[in-house]
């Protein structure tokens, strides 16, 4: 399968995602996250291999796996390395301050938090429309949920008031790589991220959230006038 890069002409996110590789030294152990901006950094990063860096990363989707592949990236996985010394991802929403993230409209929300739980640094890379005062608002929180009777779960989103609706490609339920399926969920703003992510924790049969809490420690911006980085 070909897995295409996305656009050139989307200059902001290019340059920020160049940005971010340079924070990449030799012998690094990397996690490679998915969607669009992260396939940027995948590229700038296979510019930096074929110069001579010797690093190896782990994907956090099939699609980034094929990518790297193609671009001659090479893999790991956790057998063979249980901590990570970057991640590089992007995200759909990170809010200003705490630097907290909505992430898992590419669906691929489990294995990106898992690595970037596993990870010492995790660097996200967005362009200046993700920066919000507040998580939540227009754009929807995916969680991740099991198959199996998934509209149980369905209902306990709904009666805390998530107002979920299971996503779908074409007429089937959309399955992540995982085989799961994942709920988008239009709450309004978050004004407690924390709280939230407890609560949906404790429903039986989700798997997983796309509230990442207290996990990124940097920021690069691609903005119109240039990079602007932010430091957790």
């Amino acid at each position: 399968m070909t897995i295409p890069l996305p656009p050139k002409q989307d200059g902001s996110k290019h340059t920020a995602a160049a940005r971010a590789v340079e924070e990449v030294e030799d012998g690094m152990i990397l996690g490679l996250g998915s969607g669009s901006t992260a396939a940027f950094a995948v590229e700038a990063l296979a510019a930096r291999i074929a110069k001579g860096l010797r690093v190896v990363g782990i994907p956090t989707s099939e699609a980034t796996a094929a990518l790297a592949r193609r671009l001659g990236v090479p893999l790991t996985s956790f057998a063979e390395h249980r901590r990570i010394d970057i991640a590089i991802d992007g995200a759909d929403q990170v809010e200003r301050g705490t630097l907290n993230l909505v992430k898992g409209l590419g669906g691929a929300l489990l294995r990106e938090k898992m690595v970037a739980a596993a990870s010492d640094r995790m660097i996200v890379v967005v362009d200046e429309t993700k920066l919000v005062d507040r998580l939540g608002g227009n754009t929807p929180l995916p969680v991740e949920i099991v198959s199996f009777g998934w509209q149980t779960v369905i209902d306990r989103l709904t009666a805390i008031g998530c107002r979920p609706r299971l996503r779908l490609a074409g007429d089937m339920p959309f399955t992540t790589d995982g085989g799961n399926y994942i709920a988008d969920c239009a709450i309004g703003e978050i004004p407690d991220p924390a709280a939230l992510e407890a609560r949906l924790s404790a429903i039986v049969g989700v798997v997983e959230s796309g509230l990442f809490i207290g996990l990124a420690s940097t920021i690069v911006v691609g903005r119109s006038t240039g990079v602007e980085v932010i430091e957790g």
